[in-house]
């Protein structure tokens, strides 16, 4: 019965109902926290300055496919397809079923799909819509804790499934990923964003383009 009451309240209009909406992500995640720490890394959602630093460097006028790894209750996905073109696609690939289903659910956009998946399979995923290449890669996941391998595995398959060009974005609390993503990547450009809880290292890591194809 509780149920039925709490699901008429989100249903319904006023400032009740707008605040339950608004806390649903923040109690999925933190259930999601609790069940699985290691593989979310932070208690607190990431904040919107980090949001808007991470994605500042973005040029949404030719970006066709934007990928995301592990996007939690959509707190970076939300803000990508508000600034995406009409024809654009964001995949959002998670391990995490939970996630997937509350996404699939709460986002009606027809260029967003999430999938449950790895990021190591990023290649097959998009070849799944019809890409060979994407133009952004983020990911918030994170590599410290990961199993021994899966980080370098990960950071070569994201810079085999960019184009000539694309960047792959990573927000962490630590330097860690860079020692990662350094063999895969030699232009690796990093900031920190200290208006998050904790302050977050920025990671963009771009897939240089070949010398004939440069020149």
């Amino acid at each position: 019965m509780a149920t039925v009451q709490l699901k008429k309240l989100q249903k319904a209009h006023g400032p009740v109902a707008r605040a339950l909406r608004t806390l649903r992500p923040w109690a999925t995640f933190f259930r999601q926290f609790v069940k699985h720490p290691a593989m979310i890394g932070s208690i607190i959602p990431s904040s919107n300055a980090l949001v808007q630093s991470m994605l500042a460097p973005v040029d949404w006028s030719t970006t066709r496919l934007f990928v995301e790894y592990g996007p939690g209750v959509g707190t970076f996905t939300r803000p990508i397809l508000e600034k995406m073109r009409p024809d654009a696609m964001l995949v959002a690939i998670d391990t995490n079923a939970d996630f997937v289903r509350y996404l699939n659910g709460d986002i009606a956009d027809h260029r967003f799909r999430a999938v449950h998946g790895s990021a190591v399979d990023v290649r097959s995923i998009i070849a799944d819509y019809g890409f060979s290449e994407a133009d952004y890669i983020l990911s918030g996941l994170p590599f410290s804790t990961l199993p021994e391998g899966v980080g370098p595995q990960i950071a070569e398959e994201t810079h085999a499934a960019l184009r000539p060009g694309g960047t792959f974005l990573v927000y962490q609390y630590s330097r860690f990923v860079q020692a990662v993503l350094s063999p895969s990547f030699s232009k690796i450009d990093t900031a920190l964003e200290w208006i998050n809880i904790p302050p977050c290292r920025m990671f963009w890591a771009t897939k240089e383009a070949p010398l004939a194809q440069a020149a």
